[in-house]
């Protein structure tokens, strides 16, 4: 997934000052995801959410001393968003694959049975004894199951740890930490314009 671009950005400014729109963005671009991310069939928007939360997550950890107290606690809550997503994803990447060794070894077991009976009509029941990597039919199927069985489980936690993260008002304690920073680089600025006014006029 992209990254969204940060407007506004300015290399003479303040490194807070820069810091403040990026977070804002990567904050904007985690919450764009959403009602989409809060279905479990939709699998590009929850890997797409865990990419925006590590985004947020990391310039957080760099810039989080600029905001406040609340800001080491946004980082920490990032980071568990996106380990959770990024579970969920392991889960989604990794059974399509077990599925997909699963045909291929049923495919391969049918044309071993067809080699068997080369030119018959039919084919004997008792043949399917003989049907090759039946053992590990069982073992993938187990494997499958329990993949299907974890991500459910897991994306339960995640819509768990979303409401909660709703009901701590995440979003909108970040944004008053970064509201406040700017509230402050403001007051400072008129408090030094002032003294450099005054001491013009003295």
């Amino acid at each position: 997934m992209r990254a969204r671009r940060v407007k506004g950005l300015d290399p003479g400014a303040s490194l807070a000052d820069n810091a403040e729109r990026i977070v804002r963005t990567r904050l904007d671009e985690l919450y764009s995801f959403t009602p989409k991310a809060l279905n479990p069939k939709r699998v590009k928007a929850l890997h797409d959410m865990r990419i925006a939360a590590k985004r947020l997550r990391y310039v957080l950890e760099i810039t989080s001393f600029c905001f406040g107290p609340y800001a080491s606690t946004a980082t920490k809550r990032a980071k568990e968003l996106q380990d959770l997503l990024g579970e969920i994803h392991d889960c989604d990447e990794l059974l399509p694959r077990v599925r997909a060794v699963q045909r291929e070894l049923r495919d391969g077991a049918v044309d071993g049975l067809l080699e068997l009976v080369a030119d018959a009509d039919d084919l004997d029941p008792a043949l399917g004894a003989r049907v090759r990597h039946a053992d590990a039919y069982g073992g993938l199927e187990v494997l499958a199951v329990w993949l299907d069985a974890r991500r459910t489980l897991l994306f339960e936690r995640f819509l768990d740890r979303w409401k909660t993260l709703q009901r701590q008002a995440f979003r909108e304690r970040l944004e008053r930490a970064l509201d406040d920073r700017a509230a402050e680089t403001d007051s400072l600025q008129q408090s030094a314009d002032g003294q450099v006014e005054s001491k013009a006029t003295a």
